[in-house]
């Protein structure tokens, strides 16, 4: 996306001088020091630019980081990733920055082959926040670009983003015979709750009812996922509050262009996945 590409340049500094914040959810060891199981599992990412990892170098997103420890990762992380405990892992990342939910259910899932009944599928998704933020402001409000609408105006796309993610959760589901596991986080608010989002790079348009609308989506996420014993929710929204673009350079936990994280968002939503696959798992 070129919006995304032109504010790169302006915000790497800030991205690098956000380098630590000591309140990240501590992740035992102990959960990591044997197998978790030995069978096949395929290790999948689905959804937005989030987990994509836009803004963070390469092996250091929180899929990457997920998957295999960086060279220099931090000692109280060391050895804790998933191919410490499963032996037998594959990654496949599908997710695609800039997506919607939409262009999940139609482009990305497809992808998603029918798996082997041997083989243990743990899933990755975050979705749903383009469709909030996009098209930011410069178009008029419409399904999938939602930024700028009312609350009235945005009952029935809230509506079908329930169906569309109920499709999607099933639509996994179905695709690993042999049994899943879906970590579902929920949307973060960069602006901390005050519906602002304005930076040296970037200025949007005020939305008054933008938090509101926000509210009701992680309410459908809160939602689809007390339907599913396989699905699991991963509170990024609580997690993030007060590391929003207004916080101190320490305290930031978003990349210049506010949509995404930084490498210290990504390490903290990492750790998040890491301690409910080990509740799952262990």
């Amino acid at each position: 996306m070129k919006w995304r590409h032109t504010v790169w340049l302006l915000v790497v500094a800030l991205a690098a001088a956000c380098s630590h914040s000591p309140d990240k959810s501590p992740v035992s060891h102990d959960a990591f020091t044997q197998t978790w199981t030995t069978q096949p599992v395929l290790f999948v990412g689905l959804g937005d630019s989030v987990t994509a990892g836009f803004g963070a170098r390469r092996g250091y997103s929180y899929f990457d980081r997920l998957a295999r420890n960086p060279d220099d990762e931090s000692a109280d992380m060391r050895g804790t990733c998933l191919s410490k405990v499963l032996p037998n892992l594959v990654t496949r990342n599908l997710a695609v920055s800039g997506s919607t939910s939409l262009h999940l259910l139609e482009k990305q899932l497809p992808h998603l082959e029918v798996q082997p009944t041997n083989t243990l599928g743990l899933v990755v998704i975050t979705t749903g926040g383009n469709d909030l933020i996009h098209d930011y402001g410069r178009n008029a409000p419409h399904e999938g670009a939602m930024f700028g609408a009312s609350w009235e105006q945005a009952q029935p796309w809230i509506a079908n983003f329930e169906k569309r993610l109920d499709a999607i959760l099933d639509g996994v589901t179905q695709r690993f015979p042999g049994g899943c596991h879906i970590f579902l986080a929920n949307i973060y608010d960069p602006s901390d709750g005050t519906g602002r989002i304005r930076t040296s790079a970037v200025s949007l348009p005020d939305w008054q009812d933008g938090v509101k609308i926000l509210t009701a989506y992680n309410d459908i996420i809160a939602r689809v996922n007390t339907k599913r014993p396989n699905v699991h929710l991963v509170d990024a929204y609580a997690a993030f509050r007060g590391h929003g673009i207004m916080a101190s350079v320490s305290q930031c936990w978003y990349f210049g262009n506010v949509e995404d994280p930084n490498e210290q968002g990504y390490d903290a939503l990492r750790r998040l996945f890491l301690l409910e696959m080990a509740k799952v798992m262990k």
